[in-house]
């Protein structure tokens, strides 16, 4: 019987348009072939500017269901993840399209300053292609 929270065992139930949780084996599924961009959250549990975007991040993922994924990454967990997009320092966002970096977004910020570069990444309607999945467009 299934646990509950669980679906056959394997992954965590979410609530509609809720944040995900990424894992170095669920990378490739949840975000380089997601077929929307993605807003990855990189953080830990002992990390309090973590706990404090999070809940922001939450809010994003509800508000933007339909135009982006949003996924959380335990980096702490997940150590390849980590080494391929060179997270140094939490919290640091993403934003992902087909496995590609094309915005990072390091330390605290607001709701409406992640909401602006999100919005303006959906604008574009794609992010600019790059060679190395590994390094950021621009630092904005």
């Amino acid at each position: 019987m299934p646990q509950l929270g669980t679906f056959s065992g394997k992954r965590p139930l979410t609530i509609e348009g809720g944040p995900r949780t990424v894992t170095d084996a669920s990378f490739a599924a949840d975000v380089e072939r997601s077929p929307l961009p993605v807003l990855l959250d990189a953080w830990a549990p002992w990390c309090w500017p973590c706990q404090i975007i999070g809940p922001v991040v939450e809010e994003i993922a509800i508000e933007m269901a339909g135009r982006l994924r949003v996924g959380r990454v335990n980096v702490d967990e997940n150590p390849s993840t980590t080494a391929r997009f060179e997270i140094n320092s939490i919290p640091t966002l993403l934003l992902v399209e087909r496995g590609r970096e094309i915005d990072r977004i390091s330390g605290v910020q607001t709701k409406a300053e992640i909401a602006r570069r999100i919005a303006r990444i959906l604008r574009t309607g794609h992010a600019r292609r790059r060679d190395s999945p590994s390094r950021p467009v621009s630092s904005l």
